[in-house]
């Protein structure tokens, strides 16, 4: 028989936390998709073809307050798709993907496209060649538009299991995550010199007092994602900051607050 969900076949199960997880605050799907979104400046166009067949192609973006903007030309069949039906989409994908493709993060926004006008046309064009610095040699070509995506929905995936749909209200009040893309130096600083404490928050906040080790595989805003080991098995928990930052350089203050919580529970 196939297998399902709900049976893991010869892959380890996830044990589950033996105490309540004081804080799992985590970025909303529209700051997550926001975080993508802006990690990267290119993306799979899908657009329709004259006939009504889908068509996938390799665009770069940029963003004007988190629409992304295209610069494509007539000449390609994603171009002259566009101009016949505003109908699209984008998939963006995390630029840093782990070794399993499918455990990474990424974002499909889908709407319309239009042409901008007037001071938004300007500030479009400014928000392409921001992104896309090469674009300053075709942005002015007679067969090239400039199109920005309407954004209508909005759909997130965080790896297997997580994923959510955004409004396209929420979206466009979102922002990015200002911790995520810049982490990278002080989650390897907290895993090589501070696995000590990240253990004890595992235990102590994070809802698996039997764990063995415990190591940081991402930090944003409002907290810490923790793989632990357990005798019962691997999991992933949630620690939360206290309170949560605005700025890389809070992290360390953040982290040794919940070091100090941590421990005196």
């Amino acid at each position: 028989m196939p297998l399902d969900h709900g049976d893991p076949g010869d892959a380890p199960s996830t044990p589950q936390p033996l105490t309540a997880v004081v804080n799992d605050r985590r970025p909303t799907p529209a700051e997550e998709a926001r975080s993508v979104v802006a990690a990267t400046n290119t993306a799979t166009l899908a657009s329709l073809s004259a006939d009504g067949a889908p068509w996938a192609s390799f665009v770069t973006y940029g963003l004007l307050d988190g629409q992304p903007v295209l610069c494509v030309s007539r000449l390609a069949e994603h171009g002259r798709n566009l101009a016949g039906d505003a109908r699209a989409s984008l998939s963006i994908v995390t630029p840093d993907l782990p070794s399993d493709p499918l455990a990474g993060t990424r974002v499909t926004l889908a709407g319309r496209v239009e042409q901008p006008q007037g001071e938004e046309a300007a500030a479009a064009r400014e928000a392409h060649l921001a992104a896309v610095p090469s674009a300053k040699y075709y942005i002015d070509f007679s067969d090239f538009t400039v199109w920005v995506l309407r954004v209508e929905r909005v759909r997130w995936v965080g790896g297997y299991g997580r994923m959510d749909s955004a409004t396209d209200t929420d979206y466009a009040a979102a922002g990015a995550d200002p911790i995520v893309s810049v982490a990278g130096r002080a989650i390897a600083h907290l895993n090589d010199d501070h696995a000590d404490a990240l253990l004890d928050m595992a235990k102590a906040r994070g809802g698996y007092p039997d764990a063995t080790s415990a190591i940081c595989e991402r930090a944003d805003r409002y907290g810490l994602d923790l793989r632990v080991t357990t005798p019962r098995g691997i999991a992933v928990t949630r620690v939360g900051y206290l309170s949560p930052i605005d700025s890389i350089v809070e992290l360390r203050s953040a982290t040794v607050e919940l070091t100090k919580a941590s421990r005196a529970s």
